[in-house]
């Protein structure tokens, strides 16, 4: 199988494999509306297997960059490398983020954001050992 290299855009590598889906879920990418080469459980030496995505002309103001702290939450080993004139000139490593916003949702069916409309989802880092999020509502334990 041979996937071609980009010249423009974002390639997300050593995304634990097959997790790449969920990946594009959370980041909000549209397989149907996106530019993109999915490579999954591919041979890793330094994870045993791996995925990477590859997402073509990602970078300018008509389709922003991704979201790290995203990124870092649901794939904490990935690296992203920003791509122009088909060279990575520029590579990031997300950080698992203390707090996240409208990512995860709420599970406890009595909690303010589950019975009140317009209410922002938001998490704080309890335990980054554990990869562990709680509802600053109500303290409840997000599942990822």
């Amino acid at each position: 199988m041979e996937v071609t290299s980009i010249q423009n855009g974002i390639i997300i590598d050593h995304v634990p494999a097959g997790t790449a889906l969920k990946v594009l879920e959370y980041l909000k990418i549209d397989p149907a509306k996106t530019k993109l080469a999915l490579i999954m459980n591919t041979d890793s030496h330094l994870y045993g297997s791996k995925d990477i995505i590859k997402i073509e002309d990602r970078d300018g103001e008509d389709n922003p960059a991704i979201d790290l702290d995203v990124l870092g939450l649901v794939a904490r080993t990935a690296t992203v490398g920003i791509v122009r004139g088909g060279t990575i000139v520029e590579k990031k490593t997300p950080t698992l983020p203390e707090h996240v916003v409208n990512i995860l949702t709420c599970r406890n069916p009595r909690c303010v954001t589950t019975t009140e409309r317009g209410i922002d989802q938001m998490f704080h880092l309890t335990h980054s050992g554990r990869q562990e999020y709680r509802c600053d509502y109500c303290d409840e334990e997000a599942k990822l």
